[in-house]
């Protein structure tokens, strides 16, 4: 098809593309893809999270200094306290720790449930986060209408690409009806024939500049238009649609499980006391042993944290732990292979976990966004991460420079380029995070000494060893930060 030829103007005399309104391409879709229904009313997540922790907690009636009543409340519920000492661990949880996954799987359903809404602990083998297999596979047979959130997301990414789709094709015919009032282009024509006689060269991205001057000319491509024909959003179901088809309800079978890190796991057999750990495997599942020691649990974790791990030293850990009341009443020094290095790396990142939970942050692993945690002010439910954590060890104590070996395996372990660290930052600021640098001191050596019951870990003295430093880092942009 024949064009009109235009000769080549300058960059600053060519017409600039016409700015498409948002409002009218928003109102133009709805108006094309008809009423909508009402989205389905999200869960109260206040009601479902409403305990931080796994734990029951009696508080004491509040003081108030102008009613003299409410002495005598706190009176009566001291006094009850007194003779009925009230259980903060009704239920104390179950799991097992897998040596093929090296982490803590939680098979019992109520458990599973209940790790999750009461401190967002762990998270499905089988979902993103929250255990929602069996909800997803459910939604998928249409056994059930209710939509899971990775499927809201899902839609609303679909929603989001079809404004976008709808906006590049009024922008597209925005264009042409410029350029047939200029002259430029037939009645019939478009711009793809531009393209084709050479008057314009089209990107990639589906972008048109013309040859003399390489001004843009505005968003076409064929690919734009099939998409657009399309309509994805037509086919897709709206909101609040019920996707549900009578089949008759079977039943399915959970093979999802909730798997902890073992930094979340020591903190709940440790510190809160909620949970109780078994040796077991992936296929045999919690057997009726009794629940492992937390001492052993710290040995065992730290053994499984060094990259290669030592099978010997874990087969010979087991031996000592099964020996272990006959060990007690020696007074022998450990074996190097089942001594706990200072700087292991379990250790240090359980000291900041331990650090941050006790806080009344929710950490959450951080592996996605290249750190060691995430913190979230509430949980996940509630809002995004707000920082990230990246765990650094120090060597500054006088005990790391005292020979020439320690200084340079202190100068090893504390090198970081700054390559390392631009990458880092760059990808918290891109998710919008703020990035906290966590230095942990790293004390001497305190595992292997000659005593009696060396195998023992007195844990809250190794944890007083060591000390954190926060330090928060924060791009300075002058466009931002005036002040």
């Amino acid at each position: 098809m024949a064009t009109k030829t235009v000769a080549a103007q300058p960059a600053s005399a060519q017409a600039q593309p016409p700015k498409v309104d948002l409002s009218s391409v928003k109102s133009q879709k709805s108006a094309n893809s008809g009423p909508r229904k009402p989205r389905p009313k999200r869960p109260n997540y206040n009601e479902i999270h409403v305990k931080p922790l796994p734990l029951d907690v009696h508080p004491l009636p509040a003081f108030i200094p102008h009613n003299p009543l409410s002495i005598v409340r706190i009176a009566i519920a001291l006094l009850s306290h007194s003779l009925r000492t009230p259980n903060s661990h009704k239920i104390v949880h179950q799991a097992y720790f897998s040596e093929d996954t090296q982490s803590i799987h939680v098979t019992d359903a109520e458990s599973i449930r209940a790790l999750w809404e009461q401190g967002f602990w762990g998270k499905g083998s089988l979902s993103r986060s929250e255990p929602q297999w069996l909800l997803a596979e459910r939604r998928r047979r249409g056994i059930e209408a209710q939509t899971a959130s990775t499927q809201v997301t899902q839609a609303r990414r679909e929603e989001r690409r079809q404004f976008k789709l709808e906006r590049a094709k009024a922008q597209r015919e925005a264009i042409e009806k410029q350029l047939r009032e200029e002259g430029k282009l037939v009645v019939d024509g478009t711009l793809n024939d531009l393209v084709e006689d050479g008057a314009a060269s089209e990107s990639p991205m589906g972008t048109v500049y013309t040859p003399e001057a390489g001004d843009i000319v505005g968003p076409t491509g064929d690919n734009i238009v099939s998409e657009v024909s399309e309509t994805i959003a037509d086919k897709a179901p709206a909101w609040g649609e019920d996707g549900a088809v009578d089949v008759e309800a079977e039943e399915i079978k959970d093979i999802e499980h909730l798997q902890l890190t073992p930094e979340e796991a020591f903190y709940l057999t440790y510190v809160l006391g909620a949970l109780e750990i078994v040796d077991g495997n992936y296929l045999g599942g919690i057997t009726a042993t009794p629940a492992l020691p937390a001492w052993y649990l710290l040995r065992l974790y730290s053994a499984y944290a060094l990259s290669p791990v030592d099978d010997a030293a874990i087969i010979g850990l087991k031996k000592l732990f099964q020996y272990r009341e006959r060990l007690a009443q020696k007074t022998a020094a450990l074996p190097n292979a089942q001594q706990i290095d200072p700087d292991n790396s379990f250790l240090l990142k359980y000291v900041v976990y331990h650090h941050f939970r006790s806080l009344g942050w929710v950490v959450r692993p951080g592996i996605k966004f290249a750190v060691d945690y995430l913190l979230y002010l509430r949980g996940p439910a509630f809002h995004h991460a707000e920082f990230g954590v990246q765990i650094i060890p120090s060597y500054s104590h006088p005990y790391w420079s005292e020979t020439p070996e320690r200084i340079k395996y202190k100068n090893q372990k504390e090198s970081k380029d700054w390559w390392w660290f631009h990458r880092v930052n760059r990808v918290q600021t891109a998710v919008m995070k703020t990035l906290v640098l966590v230095y942990v001191e790293v004390p001497p050596p305190w595992d292997g000494e000659t005593k009696q019951n060396a195998l023992s870990i007195d844990i809250g003295q190794v944890l007083k060893t060591y000390t954190v430093r926060e330090v928060v880092f924060k791009r300075w942009s002058p466009s931002r930060n005036r002040d």
